[in-house]
């Protein structure tokens, strides 16, 4: 692991911020300055407690305690309600909001599990952990999202929606400067609330791709006017105000480790059938 990535993942500083600092002398590791170093050993994440023992890393002197925490990091999850008009980074170099202005300065080492796009609300999940965070970004839980677009449901899109979709061409709906890409809609849950000049719909995903719903309802030329997540997996957002955390519930803690330990368990299971 990269001594930037570590030092994002144990302080309040983003890689950018953790780059500056080593740079500027401000890092050290053993006393040492940390810019005659390039990584921190894979032992420091595996186990910290003899880590620390070779590899102490001060901040303009002060001890960056990467033990105290770590039994905690296994589990600490947070709900917050993103606005609109925020990037889910650390930084922007466009000076644009991001979550972390929002989020209070506790929460300045915890990870987002993966992203709702700048003009999109909702339910974001955060943790700090890496393995949470990869395993439920990567995993088949269903999304949920309330979505309103300036268009009739008309029947190509029901049966886009109930069949699946195949484009070689996304660019429609996708960030101004993005480029064109190939990308394959599956079929998805929904439920049509309202069917208008502006409808309102209910859907359900099984994954969360760049500005995928954006890009869908573009190909038929409906443009997202809403869109917010309301629950990810075991996890709703439910009266959670705009702007605001809150910690896992006692269940969905539970759900989390169950979850977890079902991951793991098809993990050792598909490399034991690959070594068969």
């Amino acid at each position: 692991m990269r001594l930037n990535h570590f030092i994002a993942l144990h302080s309040k500083y983003s890689r950018r911020e953790s780059d500056k600092l080593i740079e500027t002398g401000r890092v050290r590791i053993n006393q040492i300055l940390a810019s005659r170093f390039t990584n921190v050993p894979t032992l420091a994440i595996q186990n910290p407690r003899e880590a620390q023992k070779d590899f102490r890393i001060f901040i303009d002197g002060k001890l960056l305690n990467y033990v105290s925490g770590h039994a905690k990091r296994r589990w600490s999850a947070i709900v917050y309600h993103k606005k609109k008009g925020e990037l889910v980074s650390k930084v922007d170099p466009r000076g644009r909001p991001v979550i972390y202005d929002s989020l209070d300065s506790k929460y300045a080492h915890f990870m987002p599990v993966g992203r709702l796009d700048f003009a999109s609300e909702g339910l974001l999940i955060l943790s700090d952990n890496r393995e949470v965070v990869r395993l439920l970004m990567e995993s088949s839980l269903k999304r949920v999202y309330l979505v309103k677009i300036d268009s009739v449901v008309h029947q190509k899109i029901i049966d886009a929606m109930t069949n699946g979709l195949s484009l070689k061409n996304s660019k429609a709906g996708g960030h101004a400067l993005g480029s064109s890409v190939s990308m394959d809609f599956p079929a998805m849950d929904f439920q049509i609330l309202k069917n208008g000049k502006f409808s309102k719909l209910k859907l359900s995903l099984n994954q969360g791709r760049n500005r995928e719903i954006r890009r869908f309802f573009a190909h038929f030329r409906a443009n997202v006017l809403d869109l917010k997540r309301v629950s990810y997996g075991f996890v709703s957002l439910n009266a959670l105000p705009l702007g605001t955390t809150r910690f896992f519930t006692k269940d969905e803690y539970r759900e989390l480790k169950n979850f977890m330990s079902l991951q793991k368990s098809n993990i050792e299971i598909t490399i034991k059938n690959n070594t068969d």
